[in-house]
């Protein structure tokens, strides 16, 4: 990526959140920043995935996601997400199955479940939409953003 469109790039804004998907068993997360609400009628989100990520398989094979608005004093709990061991990642967390079999994490301000009804792969990354099956504001708290995050993820791997 040209180095002037690198730094510019950085200024964007995002929120920060935990993806979760499931299939056949296996789960995962990982920490995603690339959302966006897609549609209010009806409710559709986007979230854009790396196809070598494990995640990008499940939810692939699975047809579903989950998307989990942390809090700005979350950063402790996130960092769960960043290793690449899906089972350590959910080690002494309190979650459930979604309607759609994704995993819901209970200590987080608000989740999204979501089907996927479309994807496309404009680029190097995979954007999944979903429609919102089911939510749930969890907790009041200031979402985290890329502002409360060190580093702005660029789509480089």
């Amino acid at each position: 990526m040209d180095e002037n469109w690198s730094e510019a790039l950085k200024d964007l804004v995002h929120g920060i959140y935990v993806l979760t998907a499931a299939h056949e068993g296996k789960i995962n997360g990982m920490i995603a920043s690339w959302v966006s609400q897609v549609s209010y009628d009806p409710p559709l989100v986007m979230v854009a995935v790396h196809p070598k990520r494990y995640s990008h398989h499940l939810i692939e094979k699975a047809q579903a996601f989950a998307l989990h608005v942390l809090s700005r004093n979350q950063k402790p709990f996130l960092a769960k997400f960043k290793g690449p061991d899906p089972l350590s990642k959910f080690s002494a967390l309190e979650w459930s199955r979604g309607k759609t079999g994704s995993p819901i994490l209970k200590d987080c301000l608000a989740y999204l479940d979501c089907r996927l009804v479309q994807s496309l792969a404009p680029g190097n990354h995979t954007l999944f939409v979903g429609r919102i099956v089911d939510a749930k504001k969890m907790a009041p708290g200031e979402p985290m953003s890329t502002l409360d995050y060190e580093g702005t993820y660029l789509g480089k791997t």
